[in-house]
Order: C-alpha cells, then structure tokens, then sequence
C-alpha cells in the first residue's frame, strides 16, 4: 500500500521555501459571496513566482538532489505551468534543466520557460507524450525526471499552499481547485485534513479532460483514450499512481465544468475580479458560479496560474461574452431594397445595442429572389438586452436565425 505524503512533510517543504516562494494573496470575491450567500476567497497562486503554484512542490523536489544527480541535470515534461517552475528551481539550485512540451504549447509559456534558463524540446501533442519523452531523455542521459505531479516532494511542496490557506482564513470550512494529475488537490488535502478535518476539499476538472471520475470508478488510474480543453495546464490523460491514493483517501468529491462554464468564470474573475488567470487556474471558480457543487462557506478558491496566451485571452473573452449573454451571432433575413440594412442597422441602435462585424450576402442558394441574409456580431448588456432586441427585430418583420441555424 502506498503511504501517503504526511503533515510533517508539507510543514519540512515550507522551511525550504521560505525564502523561495511568495506568501500569495487571499482575496474576498464579492460575486462569488453573494452569489453563494456567505465569504468567498479567491488565492491567488496566479500572482506567484513563475506564474503558478508549480515552483513550490518543484523547488522542493529539486533542492533535495544530491551534488551528483544535479550535476546531471533535470528533465521535465509540461504544458508551461510546471515547465517555468522547474525552469526557475533548476536555476535557483544551480543546476540545468530541459524541458518537453507539447508542440501546441502557448507561446508565452515556451517563452518563459527558455527565459528561466531551460533548454526546450516540443515533442507531442500533449502533456503524456510529452512525459514519455521526457522519461526516455533521463533514461539515455542520467538526468533527473521531475514529476509534474507524482511524486512526494512535489505533493509536499504543493501542500503548503493549503497551509497558507488556513493561516489566512482560520474559519475556512471548502476549499476547491482545479485538478489535472492531482499533485495540487492532493498536497492539499494532506494538510488541510490534518489540521482541519472537518475542511472539505473539493476538486474540479474540465469535462473534456475528466480523468479522475472515471480512475474513481474503477479504483485506479484510468486513461483517457483522447482529451481535450481549453484548460492546458489541466489536461492530463491519466491520474498518477500516488496522487491517485491520496485524492481516492483525502479529498471529498471530485466534480466537471464544460468550456463555456471556464470562459464564463474567466470574464468574471478579469472583469469583476481583476484577475488576469490562465484556464486550468479558474475551473475552481467555474463551478462555484456554475453551482454543480454544494459547498459550506466560507470558500476559499484557488486561481493555481496566470500563465494565458494573450491570444487565446481574447477568444475565451468573445467566448465567455457569448455565454453570458453579451455577445450576440445571429442571421437576419430581409427583402433586398435600397435601405433595408440602413434601417436594420438603425433598430439595432435603437436598442443601444453595439454592431461589430456585419456580413451582407445575396448568393446563398437557400435565399429566395429578391432576399438578402445579413450575418451580425453585437454587443449587447446580457441575456435579457439580447432577448429584448431579437424579439423587437421579429416584431418588425426580420426574419432571425441564431448562427448555426441557418
């Protein structure tokens, strides 16, 4: 039987990291209290070093080889989160570091691994590819594999964001976050359920890369036969042997949010929270506003990164615009007369609704003679604004089909 990462382990990596890693914010979330009725926090590990929670359990890992293993270097495999921690460890420690990433990982992340210092392979197209690589170069070189999850030091070490947790918010009675292999959710629940076992812990994972329901299931780790999600730093195939025992005996349920769910708590934490946080670091906050969890507050949700493409920041804007209501694709049918787009144009105004792109089309073989399709993105206040606007647009004749309708 697999013995689990104790308390005492996660308070020794705490004295390693006290002059490594910052004691990150806890910060109230006044959506999330009022959506939930009572005190929500938001940790946010998005504003440590590197960009992410990673360097805590990697510096550990990493700071406890002997002279000869660093001598030979350390070799890791990751979407970018991990990567930049084991980049920044490696250079703290003084030894050197390469790192597999998929071929697929963001830029800005590949950008700042190679910036802490790391040399770059991108192998795969995803973060399990990428680790078989990565185990095939420390086996060839003698360098050390860093785990980005399975593995003591690096549960310890990511355990002692929990307790940060509990000196900053005594009465915490929920604790919830993102989950991929489940080095995270695991550290935590280590030192939370030894301090406070009447603390729930509760993980969540992106429907698309939902490894642990299924390992939970069937009493061990199970892989994926294909994944994916906008959620990078979560998509992982297959939990670990080790993180598999400590979330199956510690951590209280395990839930799912979808794509638009995470675009969702991403607007909301950039707008409402002033929080610029990667995808993986909000599926947390996702199922709070979600509700596909029941939690006791106060809560304390962790934001694990803030590593985000800025590309792909503006597609999950449009995105969570578009499931909140507030970004609106339709296709208006009308006859085709000297002013008619004029005069569409002009009511959608009237509703002080904002057009952004407008597509007018004549040779869709669907149209009848003498018709015309125009194809619009608006801005609009919310679900109701939408709702207002399209039924005044049917009340005056126009014909309107929701993109993919047509």
């Amino acid at each position: 039987m697999t013995e689990l990462v104790g308390l005492a382990d996660v308070r020794a990596a705490r004295e390693l990291l006290a002059d490594v890693v910052r004691t990150t914010p806890l910060e109230p979330c006044r959506p999330l209290s009022a959506a939930l009725g009572g005190p929500t926090w938001l940790k946010c590990e998005n504003l440590q070093r590197a960009g992410s929670y990673k360097v805590r359990g990697a510096y550990v890992r990493i700071s406890r080889l002997s002279e000869a293993e660093r001598a030979d270097g350390v070799v890791a495999a990751s979407a970018g989160n991990h990567a930049q921690g084991v980049a920044l460890a490696a250079g703290l420690v003084g030894t050197h570091a390469t790192v597999f990433m998929p071929v697929n990982a963001p830029l800005p992340k590949v950008a700042a691994t190679k910036g802490y210092g790391a040399q770059i392979e991108l192998v795969g197209n995803t973060v399990d590819e990428s680790l078989v690589a990565a185990q095939s170069f420390a086996d060839r070189t003698g360098a050390t594999l860093i785990h980005p999850f399975d593995h003591r030091d690096v549960i310890a070490g990511q355990g002692t964001v929990a307790l940060e947790i509990l000196e900053q918010c005594p009465e915490v009675r929920t604790i919830i976050t993102g989950v991929g292999g489940g080095g995270l959710v695991s550290g935590m629940a280590v030192a939370a359920k030894a301090l406070r076992p009447d603390v729930r812990i509760i993980g969540v994972q992106a429907a698309g890369a939902a490894a642990f329901p299924p390992s939970l299931v069937a009493g061990e780790p199970v892989r994926l036969p294909s994944f994916g999600t906008i959620a990078d730093g979560i998509a992982v195939g297959r939990p670990g042997e080790l993180t598999f025992t400590h979330v199956r005996k510690l951590v209280d349920e395990i839930v799912t949010v979808s794509e638009e769910d995470i675009s969702r708590a991403l607007l909301m934490l950039l707008e409402r929270g002033k929080q610029v946080v990667e995808p993986a670091g909000a599926v947390g906050v996702a199922a709070l506003l979600a509700g596909v969890v029941e939690v006791q507050a106060p809560v304390v949700a962790v934001l694990s990164g803030g590593n985000i493409d800025p590309l792909l920041m503006l597609r999950v804007i449009e995105h969570g615009l578009a499931a909140a209501g507030r970004y609106l694709r339709v296709t208006v049918r009308c006859s085709d007369r000297p002013g008619q787009l004029a005069s569409l144009l002009g009511e959608i105004a009237e509703h002080r609704a904002n057009v952004v792109d407008v597509e007018h089309q004549r040779a869709n073989p669907h149209l009848r003679l003498g018709e015309v399709e125009v194809a619009l993105s608006v801005e609009t206040r919310g679900v109701e604004h939408s709702d207002t606007l399209i039924s005044a647009l049917r009340a005056s004749g126009y014909q309107v089909v929701f993109a993919g309708e047509a």
